[in-house]
């Protein structure tokens, strides 16, 4: 199962993140999971919405360069070591995890990784094998 991500480049400027959340609100877009990476003169954000194609209209007809991924989203207990033993899963299939980032649940005692990996088949197979389980993009959108 994958999850589309929309990755946004900003310029790293003052307000420029009020900017892009001003006109996401106006939109009535929510953001249910954010990653924001920068460097001296630009930074990716990364968000997961309740409405990708509309999200990426929305941030185009502002101005933003936005470009859409696919990712995973894996719940994980939310516990010292859980995130570590879905590490040693994917390790374990030999592969890469290119970047992460979470957030917790309202309704359960659980996290959601959303998390960028090589081979998204594969990984999809190794944490199915594992009893891990990953959450689709339509799930997503109500917790």
């Amino acid at each position: 199962m994958s999850v589309k991500q929309i990755s946004v480049f900003l310029e790293n400027k003052k307000g420029r993140l009020a900017e892009l959340t001003d006109a996401l609100e106006r939109a009535a877009i929510n953001m249910r999971a954010l990653s924001l990476a920068d460097t001296a003169d630009f930074g990716v954000l990364r968000i997961i919405v309740d409405d990708v194609e509309r999200c990426v209209a929305v941030l185009k007809a502002a101005g933003y360069v936005a470009q859409v991924t696919e990712v995973i989203a894996i719940e994980v207990e939310d516990k010292p070591g859980g995130l570590h033993h879905i590490l040693k899963v994917l390790d374990a299939a030999a592969i890469n995890v290119e970047y992460l980032y979470a957030y917790v649940e309202q309704s359960k005692a659980a996290a959601v990784v959303i998390c960028k990996v090589d081979d998204r088949g594969k990984a999809g197979d190794a944490l199915k094998r594992a009893g891990i389980t990953t959450i689709a993009a339509d799930v997503l959108k109500t917790l």
